[in-house]
């Protein structure tokens, strides 16, 4: 299993967004079946404690690039940090909103570095790495997107629009390269504990400390467990039970009824009325 896992999707993989949470395990998931991997986020000490676990666990090499993908050379720096190394796995799982807050409220900048993390740079990384990939025949891209991209809600204005875009990116791309040896695959995340999310529910009031898991939340090791169950059979898997379930019940309903029920149902969480714009 780990050799013909190395086989099809080595001998490097990349991740962007490895510094911790869903990034960091799938990168160490990666690297136990065989692979080595490339750990790109923005703070290099957190990407030099996961890159020593996962050498020190699994003996996989590793390579940190510790870039903020907001940046508009990001992409570039990547490239070059990776030149000499023959990529067949790309894992695009960075692009979180840390704010959750109404679209006027923040600057436009704020919406800006959104859509050139989640989004611009996903397509350029997707396009440099998927073209050896065909040419060798086989390879792996994993792009995580979110419920969020479902449809419009409160407070995710941008978000939900990012990762709406990967979500149908990745579909078209399946479609072009699912004949061609590359594997694509989109995840949809619902709630998933990662610190990211800890952070933003414990400043929204809604989770006591941030030793606390959030209610409803799935493992991040549950959601790599799907990406790596599904690879081969894109385009687009759901990760929980939530967005499973949202999934279903928003087939019956037209795009209008959707959003108009969650508009309310965010309101009554947040107790605002529908009209205010945060």
């Amino acid at each position: 299993m780990v050799e013909g896992f190395a086989a099809k999707y080595g001998p490097w993989g990349i991740v962007a967004g490895a510094s911790d949470g869903c990034g960091s395990l799938f990168a160490e998931r990666l690297a136990a079946q065989g692979l080595n991997v490339v750990l790109v986020a923005r703070r290099q000490h957190l990407l030099d404690e996961v890159a020593a676990g996962i050498r020190r666990r699994t003996g996989a090499q590793t390579r940190t690039v510790a870039v903020d993908l907001t940046d508009a050379d990001a992409a570039q720096a990547i490239f070059d940090a990776t030149a000499d190394l023959e990529v067949g796995m790309l894992v695009n799982c960075a692009g979180g909103d840390p704010n959750y807050r109404a679209f006027l409220s923040s600057p436009v900048s704020a919406a800006e570095a959104l859509v050139l993390r989640n989004c611009l740079m996903l397509v350029r990384l997707c396009h440099h790495y998927a073209a050896p990939m065909v040419q060798r025949g086989r390879g792996g891209i994993v792009n995580f997107s979110s419920g969020a991209a479902i449809c419009g809600g409160r407070n995710l204005v941008t978000y939900g629009g990012t990762k709406a875009f990967d979500m149908v990116f990745t579909e078209g791309l399946w479609v072009e390269l699912h004949d061609s040896g590359v594997d694509v695959l989109g995840l949809v995340l619902g709630m998933t504990d990662t610190p990211a999310l800890r952070k933003l529910e414990f400043e929204r009031g809604r989770l006591p400390s941030l030793d606390d898991v959030p209610e409803g939340a799935v493992t991040a090791a549950s959601v790599v467990d799907v990406a790596l169950d599904n690879l081969g059979k894109g385009p687009t898997v759901a990760t929980g039970d939530d967005v499973r379930m949202g999934l279903d019940l928003f087939k019956s309903m037209s795009r209008n009824e959707v959003v108009r029920l969650i508009m309310t149902a965010s309101s009554e969480v947040m107790g605002t009325d529908t009209r205010e714009g945060d």
